[in-house]
């Protein structure tokens, strides 16, 4: 039985180190209960229960947050592209983790939505792939909700604008991790960015692509809850998705 129902958070402003717990809690906890489900299936196929696999199902979450200046660095990541040192740290008010996504270094901080679905994509499907492209084209359709055409770098993950020319600029980064199908970390674009701390970084691995945001491209402040409701409707909808909360 696929289960289309996610539940859906808005953590605010919180530490890093706070939020990944969180998921890592919710991602293992339903990566058991995948397995449990998986068990109940083998033994009533063998014979050796009458229970009903079918009646357990497994959850599904959203979940969005800000975070307090954060470089994180993913499994394929140099630490040589963080260009700051302890004390460099220190004078940005930020912190560093090497953490078990995909991809490279790239930084989180206020004013920049972060997306965490937390999704067993068999209750979706089972494309690591398409799972990207449909989160890249729910960004592309919320910049176009305010009159921007964004689009794919190819080769790269994320959203871009001018990906065909020597203007291109990156808006949103992604890195997930996936095991059994069940999925963490996820995307972050830039609403109202402090895009300066982009400059610590060669960001994503990429040294010769400017980093832009939502107000850069718009120049003016953008109410970010709004950004957040128009993300989440798109990607509700592109995932047949049933939000709750």
């Amino acid at each position: 039985m696929k289960n289309k129902q996610v539940f859906f958070e808005d953590w605010g402003l919180t530490d890093y180190q706070e939020a990944w717990n969180r998921q890592e809690a919710i991602f293992g906890e339903t990566v058991k209960l995948k397995s449990e489900i998986r068990n109940r299936q083998v033994a009533t196929l063998a014979g050796a229960t009458d229970s009903d696999p079918e009646e357990i199902i497994t959850p599904n979450y959203f979940i969005f947050c800000e975070h307090p200046h954060v470089y994180t660095l993913g499994k394929s990541g140099k630490p040589e592209h963080l260009l700051l040192d302890e004390q460099g740290l220190k004078d940005k008010q930020a912190v560093y983790y090497p953490i078990n996504r995909g991809g490279d270094i790239t930084y989180h901080g206020p004013g920049q939505i972060v997306g965490y679905p937390i999704l067993d994509l068999d209750n979706f499907f089972t494309d690591i792939h398409l799972y990207l492209r449909t989160l890249e084209e729910a960004v592309i359709l919320t910049l176009a909700d305010y009159g921007l055409t964004a689009g794919r770098y190819p080769g790269y993950t994320g959203v871009w604008f001018d990906a065909d020319n020597e203007r291109a600029r990156k808006i949103c980064a992604m890195g997930v991790r996936c095991s059994r199908w069940v999925t963490m970390h996820g995307l972050a674009m830039n609403v109202n960015t402090d895009l300066s701390y982009f400059k610590n970084i060669v960001p994503c691995g990429i040294d010769d692509k400017a980093v832009t945001s939502l107000q850069q491209e718009l120049g003016r402040p953008v109410d970010i809850n709004e950004t957040k409701q128009i993300l989440k409707k798109h990607i509700s909808v592109l995932f047949g998705m049933e939000m709750i909360g």
